[in-house]
């Protein structure tokens, strides 16, 4: 199987016209991608399990594992917290900020008086102090039933999601295994010692001794595995690790992606459109899981975009770019605790502004995946507004492309029709005078509101603009507004220079511009300036 990053990508045609398109992703490039999303749940610096995996590599060279064995380690290292946020409400419920706990609990080892102490100080963290008072009595009734449920939880949402994004059996099986310890005082199924597969016993210790390293350097993780040796960790693998901690911890630091990136197995897989389509959409999905109310809002607004995209005249190119987008847009959401989600209430100025951050966190994700540069822009301005009161850079204008302002409207209208803690469900219809009245005020762009409509089976109400603009004149318009000459853009769309003067000179009448300046100005307030895709022909 070809290398997409090394063999030039076939241009596709697209009503006629060749459009080039930047090279997709390797598999591996996406779900590390992921990675950095489960890294945020986990209150844990972006590339945490990035760096566990390294490390996990490494140990298995040390064991003489087999490649398969190494294979599995890699992806069940990097994914093994796949399943920690889809059980996030249960956590908030008995522990307030689950993102906090979770990252806190990496300092205590999970067994004895130290995990009850932890467990003791951190029920009800943030809330009142009756709230706390009263989960407490709950909890510690059953405190190890209530525990061994949501570790069950845990292990369930992990396999399927494993499953969900093609990690395969092998992957699926191990990661069952989590929160199992070596000497069988572990959940859910109190395995020990040889019955917890050697992948597991590796990954733990590696996604330990990474954190510990953090926080405390080289001497911080040794003494830390020295004193689970025989209890969480296999004695084995932590004696393969003392015996010399550098070289396990130190290479490649600098650039924990790159390395990362090197060591993984199976590099040679590349998506097609088809597979990254299928890979995005699960990503969505699992971002969807840390609100059960949310649960198919990504799968919806990337429905209703698809359809608004096209029926807007967008190119192909943009279509399936603005789709992936809206799978993705709201997998910064893992980042911020389900305690403020799934707040009934007002939220206060601080909780506020961690909401604020959630686009912010989508783009942080999104970046590392080499060519998501423009999904990522898409994706991250989900919450911005025409008139610049949006979230989180207060975007406005002519900074919004048209796919930006659209899945605005797409995330606006969806999620009117879904529940909130805070309200419930809107009817169709009150959700279509929602963002009808928020395009009179200036707020949404109308157009896309129109076209959302029509995507989610509203009658047309009217048409927002007026140019009368064709979908090629307002290809050849983004085009002129990114400085492309006439000839410039007959050669990309394969028309002759003469139909493009046309065009261009037609298109100058309708909008009333009168030279390059008006028309690329008429272009940015009306978001129809979008990004000139890599020619990867030659």
């Amino acid at each position: 199987m070809y290398d997409r990053w090394l063999t030039p990508r076939p241009q596709r045609v697209d009503n006629g016209v060749m459009t080039g398109r930047t090279p997709l992703p390797r598999r591996v490039e996406v779900l590390a991608g992921l990675s950095v999303a489960i890294d945020l749940g986990l209150g844990q610096p972006a590339e945490h399990m990035l760096r566990s995996a390294v490390i996990a590599c490494r140990l298995c060279d040390r064991l003489g594992l087999d490649r398969t064995q190494r294979a599995t380690t890699y992806y069940a290292t990097l994914l093994m917290w796949i399943g920690c946020h889809a059980d996030s409400q249960e956590y908030a419920r008995w522990f307030g900020d689950d993102i906090a706990v979770r990252s806190d609990a990496y300092l205590v080892d999970w067994s004895g008086i130290p995990y009850f102490r932890f467990l003791l100080g951190n029920v009800g963290r943030g809330e009142p102090v009756g709230h706390r008072v009263k989960t407490l009595a709950t909890l510690f009734r059953d405190a190890r039933g209530q525990i061994a449920t949501l570790v069950h939880s845990h292990c369930m949402s992990a396999a399927a999601l494993a499953r969900h994004i093609g990690l395969g059996p092998d992957v699926e099986r191990v990661i069952a295994y989590t929160y199992e310890r070596f000497d069988g005082g572990g959940l859910p199924r109190g395995a020990a010692g040889e019955d917890i597969p050697i992948e597991m016993r590796v990954a733990q210790l590696a996604d330990m001794v990474e954190v510990h390293q953090r926080a405390y350097g080289v001497d911080g993780a040794v003494a830390m595995a020295r004193s689970r040796r025989g209890g969480q960790f296999d004695p084995t693998i932590v004696d393969a690790f003392v015996a010399d901690p550098d070289a396990v911890l130190s290479p490649g630091d600098d650039d924990p992606w790159g390395c990362a990136m090197s060591l993984a197995p199976e590099t040679e897989i590349a998506l097609d459109d088809a597979g990254l389509d299928a890979l995005v959409t699960a990503i969505g999905d699992f971002g969807d899981l840390k609100c059960p109310f949310a649960l198919g809002h990504s799968r919806g607004v990337a429905t209703i975009v698809d359809t608004a995209a096209r029926h807007l005249g967008m190119s192909m190119v943009e279509v399936d770019t603005a789709r992936r987008a809206a799978h993705l847009h709201d997998v910064g959401r893992i980042g911020v605790s389900s305690q403020i989600w799934s707040k009934p209430g007002e939220l206060s100025g601080a909780e506020w502004e961690r909401v604020r951050m959630h686009p912010y966190l989508t783009d942080r994700v999104l970046m590392r995946i080499p060519g998501f540069g423009d999904i990522a822009a898409i994706a991250r301005a989900h919450h911005e507004h025409l008139d610049g009161t949006g979230y989180p850079l207060g975007l406005g204008g002519a900074a919004l492309g048209r796919a930006q302002r659209l899945l605005t409207v797409a995330v606006a209208y969806q999620s009117a029709l879904e529940p909130r803690p805070y309200r419930d469900a809107y009817p169709a219809e009150r959700a279509a005078s929602r963002i009808r009245e928020r395009a009179d005020r200036g707020v949404l762009d109308g157009e896309c509101v129109e076209a959302v409509l029509v995507a989610a089976g509203h009658k047309r109400a009217r048409v927002r603009r007026d140019d009368t603009l064709t979908p090629r004149e307002t290809e050849i318009l983004g085009l002129v507004a990114r400085g492309m000459s006439n000839r410039e853009i007959a050669a990309r769309l394969v028309l002759s220079e003469k139909t493009v003067r046309n065009h261009v000179e037609r298109t100058y009448t309708k909008i009333g511009a009168a030279n390059r300046v008006g028309a690329s100005l008429y272009a940015l307030e009306h978001g129809l300036v979008a990004p000139v895709a890599e020619d990867t022909s030659g």
